[in-house]
């Protein structure tokens, strides 16, 4: 076969790792695929900028047209971030016969619908297993490996910046804040740090794996987000105390035909294996009716981490070539999408309650669990000193999310009840 060409948009972090990948590993590529793959165009802002890679200059362009109306070119992989001028060339590229590998999050779980209709439209494959969880191959994990299975259940660390501020408010003891600076010094985490400590980041790729673990499409305001930024390291530490470890996690449950989807902050037992996972890597955790548990494990960001990923689907792409086959593998959902009432929704919760200290408090407290049918599974009530106030850290039994958001209503009624300070969900070792 002839050379396979490549337009990159994009050569920031993980464009630069996608350009040295194909570059230092041309000879496993070569045994893949029976042919060279070449890097023919790469679009950038600035041709003049310095390159973390060396890069032949006359490969550089600021014209997007150079890349989408090339007819040598093959596959685009967009590596550029960003939605809508993003939609608008993968669009282009795919109207025009061309490929599509991507690692846009926000492009597939807002878009990724339509994009991938124009791609079987248009007989072209359109892959983006980078978009969720970097290196890991979770989403080809889904689609081949757990193709004979049903997928129940899915819980993920999917952020890495998020994991690594929780992993070092726990070891450390440090607040959020003063973990958060030096996850910024470090890189981990952006000037702007919103999308990934608001949960934005793990929505977004929660919707990619439900639609995909569910077959069923789900969109992003299906998902159900809180974020990590109201974390105290007060908060773990009574965690740590009843056997619990704090993790953002993404949640996606299917029970019977309905599913509900969710990110937030969550107590794991100390023995569930994502409470294992530090720092900067992702995990999920994937229920099937046959398979049972499994989890896939790894860097869920980085250049070359990311990069691998993207150039396997450029292999997959390649592959489906040989064999005259592209745009055959997009499976539309099997599942009109049904999702649960918030009374189908079952969880345990961590509550910390800051409340007078005075006789008959508790009772009262306990009569509002009592009439919502909510008993306790763990009690912890200790004095604050310096003043009449008590706090109770309480651990529930399954409840219904209307019967916690009711009981939650009732408590903050309640005179002798000063504050909820914090209130997490909780999830044992078995999902």
């Amino acid at each position: 076969m002839k050379a396979i060409s490549i337009g990159l948009l994009g050569l920031g972090t993980v464009g630069s790792g996608v350009v040295q990948i194909i570059k230092n590993h041309q000879d496993k590529l070569m045994h893949q695929v029976g042919c060279p793959v070449v890097i023919k165009k790469i679009l950038v802002q600035d041709v003049q900028k310095p390159r973390p890679v060396e890069i032949d200059p006359g490969l550089l362009t600021n014209n997007a047209d150079e890349i989408l109306f090339d007819k040598e070119i093959n596959v685009v992989i967009e590596v550029m971030g960003g939605v809508q001028d993003t939609k608008d060339y993968l669009i282009t590229a795919l109207r025009q016969g061309k490929h599509v590998v991507t690692a846009n999050k926000d492009l597939m779980a807002l878009h990724g619908s339509e994009l991938l209709t124009v791609a079987s439209e248009h007989g072209c494959d359109l892959f983006y297993e980078a978009s969720v969880a970097g290196g890991i191959p979770i989403l080809r994990g889904l689609v081949d490996g757990l193709a004979s299975d049903r997928v129940t259940q899915m819980m993920g660390i999917v952020n890495g910046t998020t994991n690594f501020i929780l992993t070092k408010m726990s070891n450390d003891g440090c607040s959020y804040e003063e973990v958060l600076k030096e996850a910024q010094q470090l890189g981990f985490a952006e000037a702007d740090p919103t999308s990934d400590v608001e949960g934005l980041d793990a929505a977004r790729k929660m919707t990619i794996l439900a639609t995909l673990g569910f077959s069923m499409h789900i969109d992003l305001e299906d998902v159900k987000v809180q974020g990590i930024s109201k974390v105290t390291d007060e908060d773990i530490r009574y965690g740590k105390q009843l056997g619990y470890t704090l993790k953002l996690i993404g949640y996606a449950h299917r029970e019977g035909e309905k599913v509900e989807v969710s990110v937030a902050p969550t107590f794991l037992s100390d023995n569930h294996p994502l409470a294992s996972v530090q720092n900067e890597y992702n995990a999920v955790y994937v229920y099937g009716e046959a398979v049972g548990e499994t989890m896939f494990y790894g860097p869920g960001a980085g250049s070359l981490p990311t990069a691998t990923a993207i150039v396997s689907d450029l292999v997959a792409v390649i592959k489906n070539l040989r064999l005259g086959v592209n745009g055959k593998s997009a499976v539309t959902p099997q599942y009109p999408k049904q999702l649960k009432d918030d009374c189908e929704k079952y969880s345990k919760y961590f509550l910390r309650i800051h409340v007078q200290d005075e006789v008959g408090v508790f009772a009262d407290i306990t009569s509002i669990f009592a009439k919502h049918g909510v008993s306790f599974e763990k009690i912890l009530q200790l004095p604050i000193k310096k003043h009449e106030t008590s706090e109770i850290v309480l651990v529930t039994h399954h409840a219904s999310l209307t019967n916690y958001d009711q009981i939650l209503q009732e408590l903050n009624d309640l005179t002798a009840v000063k504050e909820i300070k914090s209130a997490y969900r909780v999830v044992r070792k078995s999902l």
